[in-house]
């Protein structure tokens, strides 16, 4: 399909969350998997507007800032730029909330990841509604890494599942056994993969932490935080760019 006359896309971050199953640790998005797309976009010649469930402020998932005394994301210069200038930084702070968005003003729809979806997205009725919207309106429709926890329980106009049936990818069972041995803990309360079966999907994945996108259609979905900007270009495809 073509883009509309707005070129505009809409990229859904989390809300800064507590995570009980962390001890009500402080948990948000991942900084590549917003940014990575943002700048596809924005190079392909769209606009993009950031939206949140609160809307307002979102904050960054600790490990994925690369200025972390980690180092775990050191290397991620294309988001160490977005969020030390002014212009882009700026845009964490007014995101637009959700229950304002309307479908029409957009091209498609973007679901970043982070630990904060896998504790609010999964029940969120106003971002399944929109994700429906958007998938049944024929415009592309994508998430990534835990982003996908927003597409697990969506359902169509008719009950059906949107992912049941569709090829699917997200965080994978082999990296969150990476992730809880190297915290020494269960980091996530449950499993992208495992619900993503359940709910009757085809789902596939790479190798761990390698870039990965699937595109099956309209439906576009995204391995994990290396996986931004293939997330995005086959939105773009999908966009017939």
């Amino acid at each position: 399909m073509s883009a509309s006359v707005s070129r505009k896309i809409l990229l859904v971050a989390a809300s800064p969350a507590a995570a009980p199953h962390l001890g009500d640790a402080p948990v948000g998005f991942w900084a590549s998997e917003l940014v990575h797309p943002y700048l596809e976009f924005t190079e392909a010649g769209y606009e993009v507007e950031i939206a949140s469930p609160a809307g307002g402020h979102i904050e960054l998932d600790a490990f994925s800032d690369p200025r972390h005394e980690s180092g775990y994301s050191a290397d991620d210069w294309v988001s160490l730029g977005f969020l030390t200038s002014p212009k882009t930084s700026a845009l964490l702070e007014s995101t637009k909330k959700l229950d304002s968005v309307a479908l029409d003003d957009y091209d498609a729809i973007v679901v970043a990841g982070g630990q904060a979806p896998m504790f609010t997205f999964r029940e969120n009725p106003t971002l399944q509604r929109l994700l429906a919207a958007f998938f049944e309106a024929g415009k592309p429709t994508a998430a990534l890494c835990h982003g996908v926890s927003a597409l697990i329980d969506v359902r169509l106009s008719d009950g059906k599942r949107l992912i049941e049936g569709k090829t699917v990818t997200g965080f994978s069972n082999a990296e969150e056994d990476e992730v809880d041995r190297a915290m020494g803990t269960q980091v996530m309360p449950w499993r992208i993969e495992d619900a993503a079966r359940e709910a009757g999907a085809d789902f596939v994945s790479d190798g761990v932490w390698k870039s990965f996108a699937v595109r099956d259609g309209r439906l576009v979905t995204g391995q994990q935080q290396h996986s931004g900007r293939r997330t995005a270009q086959l939105v773009l495809e999908a966009l017939g760019e």
